[in-house]
């Protein structure tokens, strides 16, 4: 009889590994977060009515995040520096939604003028009375090798991604522990938790990031209603690839690559709203086999080492030969 117990629980917990396994397989998110999105809060419900203050709001996740938030019902705030374009996301929002136009601020803001962020800052707050939710999305991304980059690149990807970033949320935490409510949810990225080729200073800035917001998380302990979230998005489509940095400056990205392997913005963001609304507080969204890298460098940073090497090494080469650096993480190289 125990024989038959014991064998009994060998077997269901042999399908329970079978079945988590097959569920990683088509996994696009962490488990924690695609636990919250099978029975956690719906964005719907909790952010409803909310502040939110979007960064980086003219174009891609930005861009998408102020849609879908306006379709949760949430009053936002949408800066950027190119303000026709911010205009023009807030027109498609008060089409798509329920809001009214007082319900939507554009706010045109530049991370790199610090000095204006304070004012922007009040500006925001004033408006609506508080904000929610600060979410730091703005930010450029980098396609060139470091033999061959400018440091000026690297001190512009620091001022922008980083102390940009840090600045912002210096004028806006002092009113959340006011309040003794809020989220700051950053933007980070995959290459946050581990290196890329063609990103050092991409990746040093995210890595930045993290740091920064881990530590500033175990600081808020007496301020358990404020969430602090980082999203560590992997490859999404957007205009990121062809807004990079290169090595020089003002020099444009040569070649842009085909998108259609990347995961859509609607799923990444829609991902993002539920982990929001759910309070988780670090976010991996990718498809595979980019979300098996999140989970090698978390438990198996040797073995990711000698894969990261491998498909770099690969990168590289497309990169110097004009083809889709990009292309190297999947079976068709493609060129553009």
């Amino acid at each position: 009889m125990d024989c038959c117990i014991a064998s009994a629980l060998c077997c269901f917990a042999a399908l329970c590994l079978l079945v988590h396994f097959v569920c990683f397989l088509v996994a696009d998110a962490d488990f924690t977060l695609l636990w919250a999105a099978l029975v956690g809060h719906r964005p719907e419900s909790k952010l409803k009515g909310l502040v939110v203050w979007v960064t980086g709001a003219s174009s891609g996740i930005g861009e998408e995040l102020a849609y879908q938030l306006a379709k949760c019902g949430s009053r936002l705030v949408l800066s950027a520096r190119r303000e026709d374009e911010l205009n023009r996301v807030k027109r498609h929002c008060l089409e798509s939604s329920n809001l009214k136009d007082g319900d939507i601020l554009v706010l045109s803001l530049d991370l790199l003028e610090r000095t204006s962020h304070e004012e922007k800052a009040k500006t925001a707050i004033q408006y609506f009375g508080h904000i929610d939710v600060l979410i730091n999305n703005g930010g450029r991304s980098q396609r060139s090798l470091c033999l061959e980059t400018n440091v000026d690149v690297y001190q512009a990807l620091m001022e922008l991604n980083f102390l940009g970033t840090v600045s912002i949320t210096k004028q806006v935490l002092p009113h959340m522990t006011q309040r003794g409510t809020g989220s700051i949810v950053t933007v980070s990225s995959v290459v946050g938790l581990a290196g890329a080729p063609l990103a050092t200073g991409y990746s040093a800035s995210k890595h930045a990031l993290q740091g920064f917001f881990n530590s500033l998380r175990t600081e808020l302990t007496d301020y358990p209603r404020i969430l602090i979230s980082t999203v560590c998005p992997g490859p999404v489509q957007s205009q990121i690839v062809g807004n990079s940095f290169t090595e020089e400056l003002n020099k444009p990205v040569a070649t842009v690559g085909n998108q259609e392997h990347k995961m859509p913005t609607s799923r990444c963001v829609r991902l993002m709203l539920v982990g929001i609304a759910n309070g988780v507080k670090e976010m991996w969204i990718a498809q595979q086999p980019f979300l098996v890298f999140y989970y090698a460098w978390q438990y198996a940073p040797t073995f990711a080492w000698s894969v990261t090497n491998m498909l770099g090494r690969k990168r590289v080469q497309n990169f110097k030969a004009g083809l889709d650096a990009d292309s190297a993480y999947f079976s068709k190289p493609k060129t553009s």
